[in-house]
């Protein structure tokens, strides 16, 4: 559907958006009161643990599963762009496919802690199997049935994804990607069930897939709530056809597809949390499983910190090894320290979901957010470090005898840590959005154009009201005190900073909320660095915390997490800068220009892309013209 077609408003594509949201703020949120300008240490201080039994558990199924995957030939799974069928098998006869799921279904019931853990190991085998297992699991069958779904559902379908029946999530559509509002796939109510019409696009494990959960729109009336809502699909289904294993740039042995629902059965017992409640439970689902994501971020900050500090000591330029000329000392250094935050603000992150007291939504999207550009930056870091091998692939290398080092493999298998599970612009709107909620709750029907005159007047008198208390917090705190924070040692004046920050960024949303009113949510740019400020804040007090906690057992980490410090705050200073100063205005007059064909004449030239196919494939109804390319794997227990 182009724009020109009819289609949703942005309206009601946003009333679609919000109404799936989770408003409620019941549990206490680090990352919210971050936005409200206020340093809540005593929500994650003392760094939280896990119990001694869920230590032992995890750190034997770790044991195990590296046993496994140093046996792993990631090489092969590159050059052959597939998972062979025996590490499907080994990785199912270990648990992997359920390690988050509890014991009397059949998983291992770790904890968030571990099988993040877990999905670092595997990856450094090779980035496909990390996202084999996360898709599977954070947002496949396991997470949104185990939150979501009826007993019944769960002694049906738990049992077989923990026994190594492969899942996937389908949401995504040719022309529909974070607006949900444009969902096409229908669910037409039939008697007993539904059936099931549309394609999906990009579904990690779809080829493979034994269970699916799957976004439909069910027609509202006749006593039926409507709406989006979440199905689990059996991947055998008639009418299910898997038209395409999608190749892309990098994670060369997922399983991705496209599929095609033609009146497609499901049961009325598969329907997951109820009619219309679809786009919550993904929603949901991601706030604990967005942490998965920077698990392979993790992945690749570590093994890009070990080739940094291989080769750059080997090789020589110019008398010195090229380590040691500061050109490359600044990227060695930023990749060590950025390392050792991300990790950081993993394993908090992890450990808050843990213990279950927290509402960790605005931290794991900021994990989320952060750790996808970090890693990104530190792989591009590594190959500029490399030079040309940075840019020649490992098989090269060693055909001519040197060590294969997988540099340009990594930077292409960490570009869509950007894009997955909510894009960095995507992620930006979304946080903002909650960052801003109660600006947005006081403010409401004052900035709502539909709201009457008495509305308004009493919206008004309740922002004085909120804004009276809260305003007079933002100007004083334990950050001006010289001795406080003591506890933290050296790192204290970084905490101080912290505290002092965190304030000044809540008083540059309240400004912007008194420039711009109820606009500011069009302020993209704006509220992009309010949230990359955010996200900043929380790294440096994760890596603080860390070299706190971990002071007696790695006294070399307050090193580490005081270089972070330094240099996030070089970042954050410029972030802060850019706030007003910024030629956003220009550039958002410049692309209406752009895209209105203006300077068309700066395309000249050059042979211009000569596919005359559409911009977004035709979503064409009925049965599938193309022949089902799924691949069969052996299933566990024979079945």
């Amino acid at each position: 559907m182009s724009p020109t077609q009819s289609g949703p408003t942005e309206r009601e594509a946003r009333k679609v958006a919000e109404a799936a949201r989770e408003s409620e703020w019941i549990k206490p949120s680090f990352g919210k009161e971050l936005f409200l300008g206020r340093l809540r240490l005593d929500l994650v201080d003392p760094w939280p643990t896990n119990s001694p039994e869920q230590v032992a558990a995890g750190e034997a199924f770790l044991e195990r599963l590296r046993v496994f995957i140093e046996g792993v030939d990631g090489a092969a799974i590159e050059a052959e762009a597939s998972i062979p069928d025996e590490v499907f098998t080994g990785l199912a006869e270990l648990g992997a496919f359920g390690m988050k799921l509890p014991t009397q279904y059949g998983g291992l019931g770790l904890s968030h802690l571990y099988y993040c853990k877990a999905l670092t190991l595997a990856g450094s085998a090779h980035s496909s199997l990390g996202t084999l297992l996360s898709a599977h699991q954070s947002i496949g069958v396991p997470q949104p049935v185990k939150m979501f779904g009826s007993e019944e559902q769960k002694q049906r379908f738990l049992p077989r994804v923990a026994g190594g029946e492969v899942s996937a999530f389908l949401l995504t559509e040719p022309d529909v990607g974070s607006d949900p509002a444009r969902l096409a796939c229908s669910a037409t109510p039939v008697d007993g069930g539904y059936l099931l019409n549309g394609v999906k696009l990009w579904a990690t494990n779809g080829t493979i897939a034994s269970l699916l959960v799957v976004m439909a729109r069910v027609p509202a009336g006749e006593g039926r709530r409507g709406g989006i809502t979440a199905f689990v699909v059996e991947a055998d289904s008639p009418g299910i056809t898997v038209e395409n294993r999608n190749a892309f740039m990098g994670l060369r042995g997922i399983e991705n597809s496209v599929t095609r629902f033609h009146d497609v059965f499901v049961p009325a017992e598969n329907v997951l949390g109820g009619e219309g409640r679809g786009l919550k439970i993904a929603l949901t689902t991601l706030n604990t499983g967005r942490l998965s994501l920077p698990a392979l971020c993790v992945t690749a900050a570590k093994w890009c910190l070990n080739v940094a500090r291989g080769w750059p000591a080997e090789r020589v330029q110019w008398g010195r090894p090229v380590g040691r000329h500061e050109a490359l000392a600044t990227k060695i250094s930023h990749i060590a320290a950025t390392a050792y935050a991300l990790e950081a603000m993993l394993d908090l992150s992890c450990l808050l979901a843990d213990d279950d007291a927290n509402d960790i939504r605005i931290e794991a999207a900021l994990l989320k957010l952060y750790a996808s550009e970090q890693a990104w930056t530190i792989a591009d870091e590594l190959v500029q470090i490399r030079g040309g091998r940075g840019f020649e692939t490992a098989a090269s290398q060693r055909a001519r005898g040197e060590r294969g080092i997988e540099a340009e493999q990594v930077l292409r298998d960490l570009r869509i840590m950007r894009i997955f599970e909510g894009s960095t612009e995507i992620m930006h709107l979304l946080i903002a959005r909650e960052a801003v909620d109660a600006h947005l709750a006081v403010a409401g029907d004052i900035i709502d154009p539909e709201a009457s005159r008495e509305d308004k007047i009493k919206a008004v008198a309740k922002a004085g009201a909120f804004y009276a208390t809260w305003l007079p917090t933002l100007v004083a705190g334990k950050g001006a005190v010289p001795t406080s924070f003591a506890e933290f040692g050296p790192l204290a004046a970084h905490v101080r900073y912290l505290e002092r920050t965190t304030r000044k960024l809540a008083r540059s949303i309240f400004y912007g909320m008194g420039r711009w009113q109820g606009a500011m949510e069009r302020k993209q740019a704006f509220l992009g660095r309010v949230v990359d400020i955010g996200a900043e804040l929380f790294a440096m007090t994760a890596a603080c915390l860390r070299a706190k906690a971990e002071r007696a057992e790695h006294p070399e980490g307050v090193e580490l997490a005081d270089l972070f410090c330094q240099q996030a705050r070089v970042r954050i200073g410029a972030l802060f800068t850019a706030l007003w100063e910024n030629t956003d205005d220009a550039d958002d007059d410049a692309a209406k220009k752009v895209l209105a064909g203006r300077y068309t004449f700066l395309e000249g030239g050059i042979v211009l892309p000569s596919d005359e196919g559409p911009w977004v494939s035709p979503v064409v109804a009925g049965p599938s013209a193309k022949p089902d390319v799924r691949r069969h794997l052996p299933q566990p227990g024979g079945r």
